[in-house]
């Protein structure tokens, strides 16, 4: 039998909050905490280095895989065991997705605080035709008078 302190630890909890999913075309520069649904539809390996060299460094592996949805499209970096989920046709929810920017360009990642979970196939079509990270972003400085 719970004691009472113990009860009222356990309803003193907050709720989970039900996650809000963002589409694609929603994303912006310099956001984060984003949860999407999206198909890859394109993964390619951009660095792969570590093991051969000495045993005590981990394996590194970058990929750049083109995901999306019926919105649009972007450039998500996967690392090291992400690179094995994201494979082209898979479905995956990123959670807690940020935008980093890359040569100007927007590019979708997971880190520690995220999560990259495959989930049942979508039933909706990437669109490759807005293409998020083909847009090149500038930083202006506005100086106020």
């Amino acid at each position: 039998m719970a004691s009472a302190a113990q009860q009222q630890a356990q309803e003193a909890k907050p709720a989970k909050r039900k996650p809000v999913f963002t589409k694609v075309d929603q994303l912006r520069p310099g956001t984060g905490g984003h949860t999407l649904v999206v198909k890859v539809v394109n993964s390619t390996t951009v660095l792969q280095k570590g093991g051969a060299a000495s045993a005590h460094l981990r394996h590194t592996r970058i990929a750049e895989c083109l995901v999306g949805d019926e919105t649009g499209s972007i450039v998500f970096t996967a690392r090291n065991e992400q690179v094995d989920l994201l494979t082209p046709g898979a479905s995956v929810i990123l959670r807690n997705a940020k935008i980093d920017m890359f040569k100007g360009c927007m590019r979708l990642a997971v880190d520690k605080w995220g999560r990259v979970e495959v989930t049942e196939p979508a039933d909706f079509v990437a669109k490759e035709g807005n293409n998020l990270s083909l847009i090149e972003y500038e930083l202006v400085n506005v100086s106020e008078e």
